[in-house]
């Protein structure tokens, strides 16, 4: 007798098998094929090489451990007592009875889904999660026998591994994504393979996860708006002059530095959260410094070259162009490194063309420099250098994928979630579009900041040297503004407060709320967040807050006032394009449209 072909079993809600299977058999055959498309020595050794740091770590914490078996056994014991206990209480549940102890909350949103509380099994697999990854943080945390260097690495390592094996990240544990595919007959997972495919294809063969809809910004059209022309380029930058939106301006310029490994329009996003719109509104004539998108043909381009053909080039046509005799300079993030390195070279040169200096979360001094220091040591550095001999360069990528690391939960998971688990396409956000649009590095001067600022330190123990200079940043007395952020994960608080501890002028230090970009691109009409001043210095950025006064809404016009009265007279606009510098192209110019990909 010949038996009854069964059908397979099908998870309960399924509304269509036929169609649940058929895409169930898409997604494995995608599945395979994107596998496949990886699976190559190369690929592995390439991956590999990328974190040499990894092994070396967690062989040092083990090793601590193994010398002191006792706190060893003693923290698989707590570990134990604590599943023991999450375990007794998840069965009391199940039989209708009171847990022993209250379930844990965190406000943490990959488990905001109700499920995650309401459902005993997500709750069980939470609770199993946070235990485990708080026993894990703390055998580094609580590990006296290693030094702070690899604490501080094992500790990245660990919260990165975690992030990774977080139950939201996988289809089978994760109840929005179950749901989902019920509800779907599984066509998210099939929507979500093909969105993987598509950005291993962007990406050439790794993985470029998508922030945001691409197609949703056109720089000029909608981002980087703000009227004016290019009147200067050279080899690495365009210097792009505002037109006025007021009759009158301040005679003094302001010329703005941006970071050379971002486009400079984060200063420039829609015309709600331009700073530069917002500046050029307030009667300041700005000048903005647009840096190239670099190739092998720029590979020796050296620090010293970006302050001579940028800072200075800009500072002198800024002059040129409007005939005053100084200006005001802000410095973002390493463009304010740059700057402030600037200013020491022309402190030792008796040079006064910068009347008085802004840095957005800057750091000089990176014996504090947070978690980008995990990727600091000599060993790094070298194999670093290896790579962008091949090419010249370093890609953009590889330092957007660093700091995305930096804050893995919010741009790598949430992503891989909402794009290749729920099958949705991200929203359109013109902050993570400037994100995604990362520029390359030139081989030497990459290779020369990563060693002087982040492994050696120099510019702040006054060891950097510049076209035969030595640089001492106590010699620079200049009037500066720092503008450090709360939640800066690039610029941390502890690192950029020190700024004016090593500068010989006064300043004035202001502690934003948020982060590295949030925190600075904060315009007064969103009425968010918040900023600190204290008239009193203080050792330490704890210290500092303790007797702070806080203040509601933006620090612009904090800044405005500030800067104002540094800014001389009222003069007749200036038109770009009409004084010693002819307009060559309209604003946002070329440089900015060039893409890394």
């Amino acid at each position: 007798m010949t038996a009854k072909p069964t059908t397979p079993a099908l998870p309960a809600g399924v509304s269509d098998p036929t169609l649940f299977m058929k895409n169930m058999s898409e997604v494995m055959q995608q599945a395979a094929n994107i596998m496949a498309s990886q699976a190559n020595e190369q690929r592995v050794a390439e991956l590999t090489a990328d974190f040499p740091v990894l092994t070396s770590t967690f062989q040092k914490v083990a090793q601590s451990y193994l010398t002191d078996p006792e706190k060893l056994i003693n923290a698989q014991v707590k570990l134990f007592e604590q599943y023991s206990t999450l375990w007794q209480d998840s069965v009391r549940q199940m039989m209708g009875e009171a847990p022993a102890r209250p379930k844990e909350t965190t406000p943490d949103r990959r488990f905001r889904d109700p499920a995650w509380e309401e459902n005993q099994v997500f709750n069980f697999l939470k609770q199993a999660y946070l235990i485990s990854t708080r026993w894990a943080a703390d055998l580094v945390a609580q590990n006296d026998k290693i030094d702070e260097t690899t604490k501080q690495r094992a500790a990245f390592l660990v919260e990165q591994i975690a992030n990774a094996l977080s139950p939201a990240n996988f289809a089978i544990t994760n109840p929005e994504v179950l749901r989902v595919t019920l509800e779907t007959n599984g066509q998210n997972l099939v929507d979500g393979m093909r969105q993987l495919a598509e950005d291993f294809a962007a990406g050439r063969g790794e993985l470029r996860i998508r922030q945001t809809d691409l197609n949703a910004f056109e720089i000029g059209r909608n981002i980087a708006t703000t009227p004016g022309k290019v009147v200067y380029e050279n080899d690495i930058i365009q210097l792009i002059q505002y037109s006025p939106t007021t009759e009158t301006v301040y005679a003094r310029p302001l010329v703005i530095i941006p970071p050379w490994i971002n486009k400079y329009y984060i200063l420039d996003l829609s015309a709600e959260k331009s700073f530069i719109r917002w500046a050029v509104g307030q009667g300041l004539t700005v000048f903005v410094v647009s840096w190239v998108n670099p190739d092998e043909r720029l590979a020796s381009k050296t620090f010293a070259d970006y302050m001579r053909e940028g800072v200075l080039a800009a500072v002198q046509k800024a002059m040129e162009a409007t005939g005053e005799p100084d200006v005001n300079a802000i410095g973002y993030c390493v463009g304010g490194t740059l700057l402030a390195s600037t200013l020491a070279y022309m402190a030792a040169q008796g040079d006064k063309r910068i009347n008085a200096v802004t840095f957005f979360a800057t750091q000089v001094d990176f014996e504090k420099a947070g978690d980008l220091l995990v990727f600091i040591d000599e060993e790094q550095v070298a194999g670093l250098e290896r790579k962008m001999a091949d090419k010249g360069f370093l890609d953009g990528s590889k330092m957007a994928n660093t700091f995305n690391m930096l804050r893995s939960n919010d741009l790598i998971w949430s992503y891989v979630v909402n794009n290749y688990l729920l099958g949705r396409r991200p929203a359109a956000f013109d902050l993570l579009y400037w994100n995604s649009d990362a520029t390359r590095m030139p081989a030497a001067l990459h290779s020369y900041y990563l060693r002087e600022c982040y492994l050696y330190n120099n510019l702040a123990k006054g060891r950097m040297v510049l076209d035969g200079v030595q640089l001492d940043l106590s010699k620079v007395t200049v009037p500066c503004y720092n503008l450090v952020t709360r939640e800066d994960h690039i610029a941390p608080l502890p690192s950029a407060f020190r700024v004016g501890k090593h500068l010989g002028g006064k300043t004035r230090l202001v502690v934003a709320g948020s982060g590295h970009i949030a925190g600075v691109i904060n315009p007064p009409q969103a009425q968010k967040y918040a900023y600190w001043t204290n008239d009193e210095d203080a050792p330490d950025p704890e210290s500092w807050l303790e007797t702070a006064t806080e203040h509601k809404g933006s620090w612009w016009p904090d800044w405005f006032n500030w800067i104002a009265p540094k800014s001389g007279e009222k003069v007749p606009a200036r038109i770009p394009g009409q004084g010693r510098l002819k307009a060559i192209e309209d604003a946002p110019g070329r440089y900015v449209r060039v893409r890394s990909d």
